[in-house]
């Protein structure tokens, strides 16, 4: 019972505090403010130029390793039991992760 009111509350406090957010709050957007901010420097070309072929590889390359990482952390615990299926699914993930790495 108490989920259910809370789950039905939620939205309804959700909207109460965006209404007061549009309420209350003060804008005052002039052509400094909603000019593009680039560190502090003066904007130096359009927003929208196209980006380079290499910033998307390491942007994949760093998801690969991402990935890596985060499934390695379950199989160190799995392998620390001395389970030998897990060994192989582990040698046979980090095969395919090769692969791909070797492949970009």
């Amino acid at each position: 019972m108490f989920l259910i009111i809370l789950l039905m509350s939620i939205p309804l406090i959700v909207g109460i505090l965006l209404a007061l957010n549009v309420l209350v709050s003060i804008t005052r957007p002039d052509s400094e403010k909603l000019s593009p901010y680039e560190c502090g420097f003066s904007p130096l070309g359009d927003a929208r130029q196209q980006f380079s072929v290499i910033f998307y590889l390491v942007a994949l390359l760093f998801l690969v390793f991402d990935l890596e990482l985060l499934f390695l952390f379950p199989f160190g615990l799995i392998l620390y039991t001395g389970n030998l299926p897990a060994f192989w699914v582990a040698v046979i993930f980090l095969v395919i992760l090769t692969v791909g790495f070797v492949y970009e």
